[in-house]
């Protein structure tokens, strides 16, 4: 850079003793993560602006415009006004004029992919490692391609602003269609563990490529299921443990996000509420609250990212990639009994999620392979796969939390037992994986589906499906349709909602059968609803003030006022102590007028 900036301030010290600079250096606490590190960057490029052969370069204004648009809400939420140095049209420039992007590198456009040969066949899959805008790249470019039935977007950011992408595959790309599941894979949770990283990037291509060419059996996937495969969940820690290289990574280096956190650790404990209720008559374990004691530790970004997603889509089934061995492990991943470190703990839905993980691990033909002088060895005489608890307990999972607060079905798969290996081992490993990763697609339509409705034809939203034996329910979604993944079986289904009386059903659920079987259901009105069989709808099981609710991954949202706000009397905001730093200088400029 070169001096004076923008604010004419004449040297570093100057600078970095100035309310400005540390306005930039708080504002991710005063605004609780909203709008960073997109704001510390907007605000950098004016007090150390980017320089070409001794001229200083100002930052665009287009830029600067939409993240105010986007984050002065956050300021009002907090009575502060917005920071005179970020003036638009005071210190930004038009493209015309020359401008720099001081956001581009959170959207993946610097360090695109190379140029390839423009005669490569519809199926070519490049097989490598790559960089988080690389990755952004491709997902994007095969969105393209596919574009009717193919989209991105991203539910939210990292802690150092990454977008965390997501592609989806649908015929109505965007949209969730009656009676269709939602289907997610979730890669590189660990940042240092990127095999599931790059294998849903080549599961992407491929399923783009593959649909294009007709394969009748990609095809019906698709044409059925609305797919969503996020590659990379925590891209902080993968560009750290891409530092070390394929094949010198550790088991340690970028396992943990930007601030340190473990983000299979981080989930709220559901777990332990569900051993508490298991004892007790009546007691439903599915759709428990967060606690309100969760909020009081610290939540990453990312974490919130994925809770946010797992509301807004009424997803059946998922899977996160790991690395480090070869197994399928599923819930519980939290011993009944805190002490023990190995105990086998299960679930209310074991004989479903045994199907689930055999069907991953049936289809992998090393895990099936019955050596146990291999990668993943010691599970052979398991079939390949174990209850999480089992193997080791941890609490704060994801795949607990999925299982416990949504209607989700989740496994964790292990899918190697090196964390980062050499590219020249990553056509092999796909090629392990395909059959396996598309198997496991195929088993959200195990079980059985239909529409929850009143006597005219409505949908009922949130109106409970319960299976005689397992103490735990699925509700259904906007539309009134549910999905309940069960092994072949006979079965008593129920559905029941507030104000309605409960309809049962007799199912039988053939061993052949590869579809769900379809079971609808006409709810009528009760005439007295006992209470004992009143359930809270899933609107009620949410605090009304859950910071969930009120995290907005984007920052696109106006937050809602704070509860309590500031008393009339009060001369200065809360947030004016950050600055009793400054003597003679403080930022009178973030004090609204009255």
């Amino acid at each position: 850079m070169v001096y004076p900036n923008f604010l004419d301030q004449k040297s570093r010290e100057v600078i970095e003793y100035s309310s400005e600079y540390l306005l930039i250096s708080v504002l991710h606490n005063l605004l609780q993560g909203e709008c960073n590190p997109d704001l510390r960057l907007l605000g950098c490029s004016v007090l150390a602006p980017q320089c070409e052969k001794d001229k200083a370069i100002k930052p665009c204004r287009h830029v600067c415009e939409n993240l105010k648009k986007n984050c002065l809400p956050a300021f009002d939420a907090i009575d502060m006004a917005w920071p005179y140095f970020l003036d638009c049209d005071r210190f930004f420039a038009g493209e015309e004029e020359g401008c720099f992007d001081p956001l581009a590198k959170l959207r993946g456009e610097v360090d695109a992919e190379e140029d390839l040969p423009s005669d490569l066949p519809a199926t070519f899959i490049q097989f490598k490692h790559h960089s988080y805008s690389q990755m952004v790249s491709t997902l994007k470019k095969t969105a393209s391609k596919c574009s009717h039935i193919a989209t991105t977007y991203s539910i939210g950011r990292s802690f150092e602003g990454k977008d965390l992408f997501v592609i989806e595959f649908s015929t109505k790309p965007g949209h969730h269609e009656l009676l269709k599941p939602e289907f997610k894979y979730i890669g590189n949770m660990h940042g240092n563990e990127v095999v599931g990283k790059e294998l849903l990037i080549y599961l992407a291509q491929y399923l783009c490529s593959e649909y294009l060419l007709g394969n009748p059996r990609i095809q019906t996937l698709i044409n059925n299921t609305r797919i969503h495969l996020l590659p990379s969940l925590n891209p902080d820690g993968y560009e750290l443990a891409a530092e070390e290289g394929a094949g010198y990574n550790g088991w340690v280096i970028g396992r943990q996000t930007a601030q340190n956190l473990d983000l299979n650790r981080n989930f709220p404990d559901l777990t332990s509420e569900a051993y508490r209720r298991a004892g007790i008559r009546g007691a439903r374990l599915d759709h428990i609250p967060i606690p309100q004691s969760y909020w009081w530790g610290k939540v990453a970004p990312e974490t919130k990212a994925v809770m946010k997603w797992l509301r807004s889509i009424p997803f059946v089934l998922s899977a996160s990639l790991h690395g480090g061995e070869l197994v399928v492990t599923y819930p519980y991943d939290y011993s009944m009994h805190p002490m023990e470190e190995k105990m086998f703990s299960p679930t209310p839905d074991e004989k479903v999620f045994k199907m689930l993980a055999k069907a991953y691990a049936d289809a992998h033909p090393v895990i099936s392979d019955r050596s146990e002088l291999r990668c993943g060895g010691n599970f052979v005489k398991r079939g390949g796969i174990i209850n999480g608890a089992e193997w080791y307990s941890f609490t704060g999972g994801m795949a607990d939390f999925n299982y416990l607060h949504t209607n989700c079905f989740e496994v964790t798969v292990e899918v190697g037992c090196e964390k980062f290996p050499l590219e020249e081992e990553l056509f092999t490993i796909w090629h392990e994986n395909k059959g396996a990763l598309l198997n496991y697609m195929e088993m959200v339509h195990r079980g059985i589906k239909g529409i929850v409705s009143d006597k005219f034809g409505n949908p009922i939203k949130n109106a409970r499906i319960s299976v005689r034996g397992i103490q735990h329910d699925v509700t259904t979604a906007a539309d009134g349709d549910y999905w309940r993944l069960l092994p072949p079986g006979t079965y008593i289904i129920s559905a029941q909602a507030p104000g309605y009386s409960r309809v049962m059903k007799r199912v039988t659920i053939p061993s052949r059968m590869k579809q769900a079987g379809r079971v609808d259901f006409v709810l009528r009105p009760a005439e007295a609803w006992p209470n004992k069989l009143l359930r809270r709808s899933m609107e009620d099981s949410y605090d009304p003030y859950d910071p969930l609710e009120l995290f907005d991954p984007h920052a696109q949202h106006r937050q809602p006022e704070a509860r309590g706000g500031s008393s009339p009397g009060r001369e200065k905001p809360w947030w004016w102590s950050y600055f009793s730093s400054l003597d003679l200088h403080k930022p009178l400029w973030l004090l609204k007028q009255r």
